[in-house]
């Protein structure tokens, strides 16, 4: 029994390992969420908000992409605009 015990302790560390790996990632992700500033979504409303004040726009109108190098953040934010 002592083979068995031996095989069946090496498939749970497998599956520990890759639970570990998978909860790391979910982490990392968790924490690159943190960092990003606060103050962007509100100003994408807030942006959207004063185009609406001169063009009818629907939401789906507008798409937001927020991109990060080493030194800044470039919030780009495609509306289209009627003719």
């Amino acid at each position: 029994m002592g083979i068995f015990d031996y095989l069946l302790k090496k498939g749970k560390s497998n599956s520990a390992a890759v639970a570990k790996e998978r909860l790391q990632i979910i982490v990392a992700h968790e924490r690159r969420k943190r960092t990003e500033p606060d103050y962007l979504p509100m100003m994408q409303k807030e942006i959207v908000e004063v185009i609406r004040k001169y063009v009818q726009i629907a939401d789906d109108q507008v798409s937001v992409q927020v991109e990060d190098s080493d030194d800044c953040s470039v919030l780009e934010l495609n509306i289209t605009l009627p003719e």
